[in-house]
């Protein structure tokens, strides 16, 4: 545990070491551009927030990895106290008594079936390979993948998730139209999911970009009341976009 804790701590440093460069390199180039072409800002700009998005993804993999390997490790704890205190429980009886047979109303809940554990792996799997298309900008690889994930596992932990990088295929390649069916989608179906304000935020951008300001700012306004605890950083961001499409 305390192996792959350091793992995921050097990871994240790792990532966070990646942004700095991302941002370091990208800057500068804006800065230069602003004096020429404010579009290609704004598309840099896009870029380096897309970049953000994925390292933002990768940590999200990381921390339901480690979440993964902590509940096997209490599953096999409780194991282990269930068969200790069966032997205790047997250690004490008189010579030559039969041993006592376990109560099995009082064991721990059963591990998964086999094909339960496969559908588990092969979950992971799709999703882990589609997130690593998304990384290498292979953009048609990763729709068909997250698409595959969720037609397959909709109620799966990483659903959510899947729904939202499925909307930001669409949106790299400038398909708002496709992103905008996507990411409402997510806000629909998996409202409560730790992507569910990302889904509405950028479900809101896409429409700007698709020049539906009235509805943009309708989505941005209604952010607040549906995530009250969104991250400091969501709310700034909703604040900009909100500045930016002129929103009342």
């Amino acid at each position: 545990m305390a192996a792959f804790e350091a793992r995921l701590s050097a990871a994240m440093t790792k990532l966070l070491s990646r942004l700095l460069l991302f941002v370091a390199l990208a800057l500068p180039t804006a800065a230069a551009a602003q004096r020429a072409d404010a579009v290609y800002i704004e598309d840099r700009l896009n870029q380096l927030q897309q970049a953000i998005s994925i390292l933002t993804g990768q940590v999200e993999q990381l921390q339901y990895r480690n979440q993964q390997l902590q509940q096997q490790l209490e599953k096999m704890q409780a194991d282990y106290e269930f068969r200790l205190e069966q032997v205790e429980k047997g250690g004490g009886r008189p010579a030559g008594a039969p041993a006592a047979r376990p109560n099995t109303a009082a064991a721990p809940a059963a591990p998964p079936p086999a094909a339960a554990a496969a559908a588990q792996g092969a979950a992971d799997q799709i999703y882990n390979d589609a997130f690593k298309k998304l990384q290498e900008g292979d953009y048609a690889g990763a729709e068909r993948g997250f698409k595959t994930f969720v037609q397959r596992f909709p109620q799966h932990t990483l659903a959510g998730n899947a729904q939202y990088w499925l909307g930001e295929t669409y949106y790299a390649r400038r398909d708002y139209q496709n992103a905008a069916t996507a990411f409402a989608e997510g806000y629909k179906t998996y409202k409560a999911s730790p992507k569910g304000p990302d889904n509405l935020l950028k479900l809101g951008i896409t429409l700007a970009n698709l020049g539906r300001k009235a509805d943009s700012c309708a989505i941005f306004a209604r952010f607040a009341q549906d995530y009250p605890r969104a991250t400091d950083l969501q709310k700034r961001r909703i604040e900009q976009e909100r500045q930016k499409n002129g929103c009342g």
